[in-house]
């Protein structure tokens, strides 16, 4: 079975998640000749209206991993995707914890939405809330792994007189609760309704307001967040100024465990064909 397009298809608010499926998709556009497409629904006005992909399509899609799930706050657009048909490799990219049973619901929300999944993965990649955990992942290794990946993947598919039953991947079906931090005595930590604050270092250049995943900063005064905020700290990392952070004590001291905890050993990246 040969594909018409390969598509890199992600969100990814720190472009990790996009150098993985970036990786894995050139290089089966590389091996299949087959055009390289983008879709890129990390911005909220791209995710305006669903997508639809057509039977000839071969798509890696990705998606970060928040609490050991695919984002709450995303699930419902990735339902809205539709397949028609198309073939799909689900990689979700987490932070060195575990991705829990987020790779086995973005497989069945695919699955579910049309798709037909070939292949799937999950990568170790450096935490959204840390500049220390899993710093620089992916790196090199990561990459060659993906490149490694993609060309079994191509194989798969070029074998492959019609689409299979999905593929088999790690993780609990029904889907289990999202993961749950906990302080030092073993109590819950909530931080759903955190958000960043602002220093008056801020010059109100509107860079955390473009590139907000999900629109949720005032445009007219970038120290109001009126909307709800995914901690996937976007605008922490793109501002110029570095006037946005974190300061709520709950969120530092679980941004503190998953450094102290979850930075070693290193975790691998895990393919299933």
């Amino acid at each position: 079975m040969k594909p018409n397009t390969i598509w890199a298809a992600y969100f990814s608010a720190t472009n990790t998640t996009k150098q993985v499926v970036t990786q894995i998709a050139r290089r089966l556009a590389s091996q299949t000749g087959c055009p390289l497409e983008t879709f890129d629904f990390t911005h909220p006005q791209v995710r305006k209206e669903p997508k639809t992909f057509s039977p000839g399509d071969l798509v890696v899609f990705g998606t970060p991993v928040y609490a050991g799930r695919v984002p709450n706050l995303l699930i419902k657009y990735v339902a809205s995707v539709q397949g028609k048909g198309a073939l799909a490799i689900p990689v979700v990219c987490y932070g060195n914890r575990a991705y829990d049973d987020a790779l086995i619901e973005l497989r069945n929300t695919l699955e579910a939405g049309g798709f037909h999944t070939v292949a799937a993965a999950a990568f170790s990649c450096q935490h959204a809330f840390s500049d220390s955990q899993n710093a620089g992942r992916p790196d090199i290794s990561d990459l060659t792994i993906a490149t490694g990946f993609a060309d079994q993947v191509f194989h798969k598919v070029e074998n492959l007189a019609a689409p299979e039953a999905p593929v088999p991947v790690k993780g609990n079906d029904p889907i289990g609760p999202y993961y749950t931090p906990r302080d030092r005595y073993g109590n819950p930590i909530n931080i759903l309704k955190v958000k960043p604050k602002t220093t008056d270092d801020c010059t109100q250049c509107g860079h955390c307001v473009a590139e907000c995943p999900l629109g949720a900063i005032d445009p007219e005064d970038a120290h109001l967040i009126p909307g709800k905020c995914m901690k996937c700290n976007r605008c922490v990392r793109v501002c110029p100024q570095h006037a946005k952070y974190f300061d709520d004590p709950n969120y530092l001291y679980h941004k503190t465990e998953l450094e102290d905890q979850f930075s070693w050993p290193r975790k691998t990246p895990e393919l299933f064909l």
